[in-house]
């Protein structure tokens, strides 16, 4: 996917985000975050947005911490975290293409602009589905392409990293499969005792499968919606739910 292509999602996935937690209000709970009501929901995800649009445009070339929401709540909160959506969208647009600044997982991406776009739309999708499973009803669709890129983004980034826990004592190996995105939507999991190690290909045995459509694979593998049965060795998808939080 293009830069501009996560751009019009981070746009579009911020402002149902803010819409579902004003229809459901500040005290709703967050059905995947049972510690978490609406109101810290919108303060994680707008501190998050302001955190990398600060990143990007002062292109810090290392860290910055990430700053608590404000003690607001009800309408308040919403408006703020729209407003911290809007800047973190109008800094993306603005940046040059040739920015130079931190980034912090190594899944494949062109630049340092496209990975804060791509992570920051994924991001916002992942909690968009949070406030609108607080408010209730049907949740918006996740198009297969933009879930398969979330798959892959998950797997070959966040988990490459060496605070990934999903670890087994002896090797094992844990394939992943879209049935909806295109034949070179599978990823093949090598677990062992170190960060999980995954290729974009169907290479070599599989102890355990995972199957289904990209954005059933996408919300089941961040822990939002159950995963599907896997064929194989099931202690394995038992293993990614018990361990996998990030």
């Amino acid at each position: 996917m293009e830069t501009a292509e996560f751009l019009r999602a981070l746009d579009r996935e911020g402002r149902l985000l803010a819409a579902a937690a004003e229809l459901a209000g500040t005290d709703a709970k967050v059905p995947a975050c049972p510690q978490w009501q609406v109101r810290d929901l919108l303060r994680h995800t707008g501190a998050v947005h302001r955190w990398a649009a600060a990143t990007v445009a002062d292109a810090r070339t290392a860290p910055l911490p990430l700053g608590d929401g404000p003690e607001l709540d009800g309408a308040e909160l919403v408006a703020w975290y729209r407003d911290s959506h809007r800047r973190l969208v109008e800094t993306l647009a603005g940046a040059p293409a040739g920015l130079e600044c931190w980034t912090f997982h190594p899944a494949p991406s062109p630049s340092p602009l496209a990975f804060w776009a791509r992570r920051q739309a994924h991001e916002t999708t992942v909690h968009r589905y949070d406030a609108e499973a607080a408010r209730g009803g049907p949740a918006s669709p996740v198009a297969a392409g933009f879930a398969a890129d979330g798959v892959d983004e998950l797997l070959r980034g966040f988990h490459a990293r060496a605070r990934s826990r999903v670890r087994t004592e002896r090797p094992r190996v844990l394939r992943v499969r879209a049935t909806d995105a295109g034949a070179d939507a599978v990823w093949t999991v090598r677990l062992s005792d170190e960060p999980p190690v995954t290729s974009r290909d169907a290479d070599g045995r599989a102890d355990a499968e995972l199957t289904g459509t990209a954005e059933r694979l996408y919300l089941g593998l961040w822990n939002r919606v159950p995963l599907p049965d896997a064929t194989g060795d099931r202690a394995l998808a038992a293993l990614w739910r018990e361990t996998s939080g990030i």
